[in-house]
């Protein structure tokens, strides 16, 4: 996350938006390069009629999906995350299989009941500003009953489990894929200071999950919607 700065009460999520909407292409540089675990993808259904991603940002996971579903709706509040993930998805050839849409975790923009998946990756949270409760019951009214609900890279297992989600991990070492070492000092300098003297160390362009203190994303929690 990027570093506070002045005040020691900053608001570190406040710092996340401001980033969003002043330096989205600085985001997703950093978002590129924190990649999911490959069996993530390989575990989240190969096939589905219509598949909601609540949350997309510029495409993390919404690239992954390409292929699995007729029809991908990807949500996403930001204008500037939208007009990078359409960018990925013209250059990708998948600009009119992906509808990417603005919308918020607690009144999505899909009707009830119409998606086979419905999923969101590191950005649902049991905070009411990042989904909460009222985000996590819009999900689940958009998905069909059979399907499924997922929340990648979960934020708070604990929190889910509570409200019946299961939970898969997948093992394996996992590294943060800068695109070269000096951009992984660059970003290291912005979201990781207190392991920048380790990069810089390392002299690497990929970086462990644990040397920078942050669970890797190689997990998923769960719900198969009661038919």
């Amino acid at each position: 996350m990027p570093a506070g700065r002045g005040d020691p009460r900053t608001d570190v999520s406040l710092a996340w938006e401001l980033l969003y909407r002043i330096e989205p292409e600085l985001y997703d540089r950093l978002s590129a390069a924190e990649r999911l675990h490959p069996r993530v993808i390989e575990w989240l259904p190969r096939t589905a009629g219509r598949i909601v991603e609540v949350g997309a940002g510029t495409g993390r996971l919404t690239l992954g999906l390409q292929g699995r579903a007729s029809q991908i709706v990807a949500i996403e509040p930001v204008e500037a995350f939208r007009e990078i993930l359409r960018r990925k998805l013209l250059a990708a050839g998948q600009a009119d299989r992906v509808s990417v849409v603005p919308g918020y975790f607690d009144d999505l923009p899909v009707a009830s009941g119409r998606a086979d998946l419905v999923v969101a990756c590191s950005v649902l949270t049991p905070a009411a500003r990042h989904g909460g409760d009222a985000g996590l019951a819009e999900m689940e009214r958009a998905c069909r009953p059979g399907g499924c609900v997922a929340v990648v890279w979960p934020n708070n297992i604990g929190w889910l489990a509570e409200r019946g989600y299961k939970y898969a991990s997948f093992a394996g070492p996992m590294t943060v894929d800068f695109a070269s070492h000096r951009e992984a000092v660059e970003l290291g300098e912005i979201f990781y200071p207190d392991a920048l003297d380790e990069i810089r160390r390392l002299g690497s362009a990929r970086v462990p999950y644990e040397l920078l203190g942050i669970n890797p994303p190689r997990d998923v929690s769960f719900k198969v919607m009661p038919g």
